[in-house]
Formats: C-alpha cells, sequence, structure tokens
C-alpha cells in the first residue's frame, strides 16, 4: 500500500476507535468518617460480615425460612426478570455497534395505467416491460449498512446500557437482602409474641387464682365483696390483655407467608406452637465506615446509575456531530422466472451517506442540558444513598449497644422481683400475710418477664438492623 494510502487508513483506523465525545467516567471519590462514633476503634484487621448472618441465631426453623423465600419470593423473582431485562437490552444496544444485513424479497404481479403509461405498479425501478398488459417482478438480495461511530455516540450508549445492567444486579441483591431482612425480623417478631401471648396467659391464670382466693376468704367472712369484685376486674383485665399478642403473632405468621411466596394460612399450622428463640448473638464487627461502598448494593446501585447517566451525555453530546454510514445492496431483479438468476439480472449499489442535524441544534444542547443535570442528580443521590447508609449503621450501633444496656438493668429488676417473691412466700408460711401478697408479687415478676422478653425481641430486631445495615447477606460474594 502507498504510504499515503496507509496514513490515511491509519487516520480512520484512529478516528474509528479513539474518538469518544463526551465526559470519560470517574468513580466518584467521597470523604468518609474513618471511624464509627458510636462503636469502639478497633486495631487490626476487620472480620466481613457473614454472608448468612441468620444462622448466628441458631434457630434452624429460621434457616429453613430465609432459604424458602429466597427461592419463592415474589418481589426477588420480579428483580430476577429486571435483570434479564436490563441484560438483554445491553446486549441489544452493543449490536449496534456491527453492520446490519436484512435480506429481502418478493414476487408481484400488476397492470400498468394506460392513462399514466410512467407509473409503476412495482414502484421505483421496476417499469413493466412492454407497457401493455399483465407483467410480474421477481427481487430478490441482500441490503447491508453499517454505522460508523465516529464520536463514539454508539459506544457512549453501550456504556450506559452496561452500567445499567449491571445496576439491575445490584438492585436485585439489594432485594435479596432486604427480604432476608424482613423474613427474620418478621420471624422474630412472632416468637416474640408468643412468648409474650404465654406470659400473659400465666398472668391471667394467676389473676383467676387470686379470684378465688378472694371469694374464699369472702365466705369465710375474711374480705368484703368490694376486695371480690376488684380481683375479678383484675382478672378481666388480664384475660383481655391475652388477645392482642395473639393477634400480633398472628400477623407475623401471614406478613411471613407472603414474604415465602405463600397464602397467609398456609404457615398456620407450621408456625403456630411457640419455641424458644436460641441464644443472642453478639454484635458484628462493623468494620470501618468506607467498607459500606462495596458491601451494600444500593450504593453500588447508586454508582452504577452515576455512571450510567455520565455515558448518556456523551451519547447525546455526539448528535451535535455528522453521522456517516456505508451502505451496500445486492440483488436480482427479473420479470420472468427463467431470466431471474441470469447474470444480467444483477443490481448492486455500494457507496457512503451522511446526516447532519443542521437545524436541529438547539434541540440537541438542550437534550445535553437534560443529560448532565441527570448526572448531577445520580451523584447526588448518590451521596444521599451513603450519607444514609452511614446513619442506619450508626442507629443500628447505638440501638444495639443501649439495648444491651436496659437488658442489664431488667435482669437486676427481674433479680430483685424474684427476691421479694421468695420474701413474700416466706412471710406468707410464716403467717404474717395473706396469700394475696404472694400473688401479687408473682404477678411483679411476670410483668418483669415481659418487659426482659420485650427487650430481648428489640435487641433481635436492631442486631437483623445493623446486619443489613452492613450489608449483611451479600458482601459481593454472589454477584
Amino acid at each position: 500500500m502507498p504510504a499515503p494510502r496507509a496514513l490515511v487508513a491509519t487516520a480512520i483506523a484512529v478516528m474509528l476507535a479513539g474518538c469518544t465525545v463526551g465526559p470519560d467516567y470517574q468513580r466518584p471519590s467521597e470523604p468518609l468518617p474513618t471511624q464509627w462514633s458510636e462503636a469502639a476503634p478497633q486495631a487490626g484487621s476487620h472480620a466481613p460480615v457473614s454472608a448468612t448472618w441468620w444462622s448466628a441465631f441458631g434457630d434452624p426453623e429460621l434457616d429453613a425460612l430465609i432459604e424458602r423465600a429466597l427461592s419463592a419470593n415474589p418481589g426477588l423473582q420480579l428483580a430476577d426478570s429486571r435483570l434479564r431485562e436490563a441484560r438483554a437490552l445491553a446486549a441489544a444496544d452493543s449490536a449496534a455497534e456491527w453492520p446490519r444485513v436484512d435480506a429481502r424479497g418478493s414476487a408481484q404481479r400488476g397492470s400498468q395505467s394506460k392513462h399514466a403509461p410512467g407509473v409503476s405498479p412495482f414502484g421505483q425501478g421496476g417499469d413493466l416491460g412492454n407497457g401493455e398488459g399483465l407483467e410480474n417482478l421477481f427481487q430478490a438480495g441482500f441490503d447491508a449498512s453499517w454505522e460508523l461511530d465516529l464520536f463514539g455516540g454508539t459506544r457512549r450508549g453501550i456504556e450506559a446500557a452496561r452500567a445499567d445492567a449491571e445496576g439491575a444486579a445490584f438492585d436485585r441483591e439489594a432485594v435479596q437482602l432486604s427480604l432476608m431482612a424482613e423474613v427474620a425480623r418478621n420471624y422474630m417478631a412472632l416468637r416474640g409474641a408468643q412468648a409474650q401471648r404465654v406470659l400473659a396467659q400465666r398472668g391471667s391464670d394467676l389473676q383467676r387464682d387470686a379470684l378465688s382466693l378472694a371469694r374464699a376468704r369472702y365466705t369465710g367472712g375474711m374480705a368484703t365483696d368490694l376486695e371480690v369484685a376488684q380481683a375479678e376486674a383484675q382478672l378481666r383485665d388480664a384475660d383481655a390483655a391475652v388477645s392482642p399478642w395473639e393477634v400480633q403473632a398472628r400477623q407475623a405468621m401471614h406478613r411471613l407467608a407472603v414474604l415465602l411466596g405463600a397464602s397467609p394460612v398456609d404457615l398456620a399450622g407450621e408456625l403456630a406452637e411457640p419455641r424458644d428463640e436460641g441464644p443472642m448473638p453478639t454484635l458484628p464487627d462493623a468494620g470501618l465506615p468506607s467498607d459500606l461502598l462495596r458491601r451494600r448494593p444500593d450504593l453500588q446501585l447508586a454508582e452504577r446509575q452515576v455512571a450510567a447517566a455520565s455515558a448518556r451525555i456523551g451519547e447525546a453530546t455526539a448528535e451535535l456531530y455528522p453521522q456517516f454510514s456505508l451502505n451496500a445492496s445486492l440483488g436480482l431483479a427479473s420479470f420472468t422466472t427463467s431470466d431471474f438468476f441470469n447474470r444480467q439480472s444483477t443490481l448492486w449499489s455500494v457507496g457512503p451517506a451522511f446526516s447532519w442535524p443542521v437545524f436541529r441544534h438547539g434541540q440537541v444542547k438542550a437534550m445535553i442540558h437534560v443529560r448532565d443535570e441527570q448526572a448531577q442528580q445520580a451523584l447526588i443521590a448518590y451521596r444521599q444513598s451513603i450519607l444514609t447508609a452511614l446513619q442506619e449503621v450508626e442507629d443500628a450501633l447505638a440501638a444495639s449497644q443501649e439495648e444491651q444496656h436496659r437488658q442489664q438493668a431488667l435482669l437486676a429488676s427481674h433479680a430483685a422481683s424474684l427476691r421479694a417473691l421468695d420474701h413474700a412466700r416466706a412471710l406468707y408460711k410464716g403467717g404474717m400475710t395473706d396469700f394475696r401478697a404472694v400473688l401479687d408479687q408473682q404477678q411483679r415478676v411476670l410483668q418483669s418477664e415481659g418487659a426482659m422478653e420485650q427487650s430481648r425481641m428489640t435487641q433481635r430486631t436492631n442486631l437483623i438492623a445493623l446486619y443489613k445495615a452492613l450489608g449483611g447477606g451479600w458482601n459481593g460474594e454472589r454477584h
């Protein structure tokens, strides 16, 4: 190849490969705190949050429920479908880089107008051979076109579509993370409500004993009708306290069923009996605030949305410049089938083409401004997502630690209530008080146990919120 032609070919190759308008995306660098304000600084490396954090609760039934939700939850299935859609759209956009080839063919029969002999019923290039009577026209061939992406508009569009597909993958993982947390939270709410219902029923039984005692004392002339009425009112209050916990347990069961993609009645027999919630897990290592950028899929999604918005600026900017394409056509055309494959029936064309929106620059520039603002909005949303994530972790850490302190106070209170109950029993055995004092102290012990159970459920809920805020259940392991 002569030197000038080689230089021209090289220049064209450089244009095709290197001229891409619009900003080249750089991942946003956001300043983050070096430590959590609600957690003590830790030296050395930090352990990642377990991808199966719910197993720390030591409840096989919870493990099974989460696995069932992951396989049958409609929301997760919808996120899976959206991910497949986004990937298919990215594949379709990627195909725009390559030449397009279309096959065509037709067989027509027509008659020319005697009052307009120059008008062909076959369209342009399909004049009848003799201008009289009926004629046939047979055509077949290929049309090819290739838009030369000189200014990178197509490449920017592909870049945006790929970022959208990656964002859809992160969105799917965010839905899964929320699903696991919701299953665990509602399961703990169910078990907590069932435990409170048991305690409320015990309180009702104690009040029933107190009513029996009051009636016996009244019969023996040692109590008044007022005392009997008061004992009966306390029993009715205790009976009424059972129902709200039963309602809360059933509602939690119904929510769990929906999360599992089942009818609300499907879990009624499976989860109706209360059971121990298992040991209380220790607080996980929160790591560093910067770890959230890779731990949380919602932050990864927000970052990919920034990348897609940035690429669309270049896609819009490319509309300012001319668009070049190479077009070619090769085919056969004949009035008779016998001549169809004759060499003289061949027709072809080849040549470049271009278009330039000369009188649309105002519209194009306005669209560039739109894309600029959309990119700024995506960046602001990304920053807001980071701040929200930091807040969620700090809130969960604070709530978990303060609830631990509250549990210690409740344990001390419960221990004091048990000592008071022992004293009341000793006084009763010594004849120094009546049994009503023992029943009253037993009721206080039950109230103390109810407060402790509520605190345990709150602590479990806080732990679930902390695991979710830290990105537990994902950590990029399945992406």
